[in-house]
């Protein structure tokens, strides 16, 4: 039988209102957990500087972005010492850096691979897509092929996860650009998530080459970023597509408190910052309401924040209780969150703590969980079961 725990809501069990389909009205708010039973972790490979994002290649062996601007060889359990040529000058500044990587879906035949970075200054700087062809440990023919429309200045908020669609249409989180005092015109930046005129605090649908879709929401909306597919972000840093139905959901940083999990829909509004669970961080609520009508409700809010990061469901059969769950990784607590899952509806939550940064979880082609540590000695981790079987 698939074992879950409650989830423990402010000491309560808060989860039992919530429907089978997407969450709507009042959010479940998840403080403190149960610890997982029955795993470890083990070290596969060590000595990564702040480690960003894995994509597994066809032979079994991986990439690895590291924030400082250096992408890293996996194969056989070793790590290669020398970075791969070829990359285009990374920002390495703040949040900034190299960030995510994805394969393009036809990879064994085109050998391409996508990943987003910082680029630019630090005063003028802009998340950036770059594509490039992987050949003999080197990224060939590297480019820039999407870029933020709008600079911003400071090293905050970049985003930014990459997730493919059946139709090879590539997601694109950016972040919202930063906390007061760092503007934007007339305003705070994070204002701009608001705003469809620009691409911060959006997650954007792009075609392969970086261009728009003609059937994306705002294609034909005056004044709007033809790019985008959902608004409303603060700062998106994990994104994942349900193996089954396909449903895309996203973890996003709160400020103080107000961490979110959310199902995404084209064309829809999240809220940030007008309607959120989230504090400022020198005290007052930063909007009035947590709910409105036509704005999309979280799934569940992480109250204290644990900063949320890598996200994946779960479809192997090395820990067959957790299969179709939702695993998602924490900064704040060093530790990766279990999201017990019937369908779309959380019905349980529970921690496995690490006890270092967790920036990336991912199912490895082996069926294991692994885990990147957000360090200057980072590391690549597995998730092994332990004790009894984990059925």
């Amino acid at each position: 039988m698939k074992f879950f725990k409650s989830l423990v809501v402010s000491g309560l069990l808060g989860m039992l209102s919530m429907g089978c389909t997407a969450q709507t009205g009042p959010a479940p708010i998840s403080g403190d957990v149960p610890e997982a039973q029955d795993w470890r972790t083990e070290i596969v490979v060590d000595g990564l500087s702040h480690p960003w994002s894995i994509a597994w290649l066809p032979d079994g062996s991986a990439l690895v972005t590291e924030r400082p601007g250096r992408l890293r060889l996996i194969r056989n359990g070793r790590l290669d010492p020398k970075p791969v040529a070829g990359l285009p000058p990374v920002l390495a500044f703040g949040q900034g850096g190299l960030l995510d990587i994805a394969l393009h879906p036809d990879f064994s035949d085109n050998r391409l691979i996508y990943f987003t970075m910082a680029a630019g200054s630090s005063e003028a700087n802009r998340t950036t897509l770059v594509r490039g062809r992987f050949e003999n440990h080197t990224l060939q023919d590297a480019k820039i092929i999407f870029q933020n429309a709008d600079p911003k200045s400071g090293g905050q908020h970049f985003g930014s996860r990459l997730v493919w669609l059946p139709d090879r249409t590539l997601l694109m989180s950016i972040g919202d650009g930063g906390n007061p005092p760092t503007r934007f015109g007339d305003g705070n930046i994070r204002d701009q998530a608001q705003n469809p005129g620009t691409h911060f605090g959006k997650v954007l649908r792009l075609k392969d080459d970086g261009t728009p879709p003609a059937d994306n929401p705002f294609v034909n909306r005056p004044g709007a970023k033809p790019e985008i597919w959902t608004f409303g972000h603060r700062n998106i840093q994990g994104l994942t597509r349900h193996p089954l139905n396909g449903r895309i959901w996203a973890n996003e940083h709160g400020s103080r408190g107000g961490d979110e999990l959310n199902i995404l829909e084209s064309g829809r509004n999240y809220g940030w910052p007008v309607v959120t669970y989230s504090f400022e961080y020198w005290g007052p609520k930063i909007a009035d309401e947590t709910h409105r009508p036509g704005i999309a409700d979280p799934q569940l809010v992480w109250t204290p924040s644990k900063a949320p990061s890598g996200l994946t469901f779960y479809t192997g059969d090395v820990y067959p209780r957790w299969k179709g769950d939702l695993f998602s990784g924490a900064l704040k607590f060093g530790q990766i969150r279990h999201i017990d899952m019937d369908g779309d509806r959380i019905i349980g939550e529970e921690k496995l703590t690490i006890g270092k940064r967790v920036r990336d979880v991912r199912q490895g082609p082996d069926g294991y969980l692994y885990v990147l540590t957000d360090e200057a000695n980072g590391a690549l981790l597995r998730i092994v079961p332990t004790g009894k079987p984990n059925d």
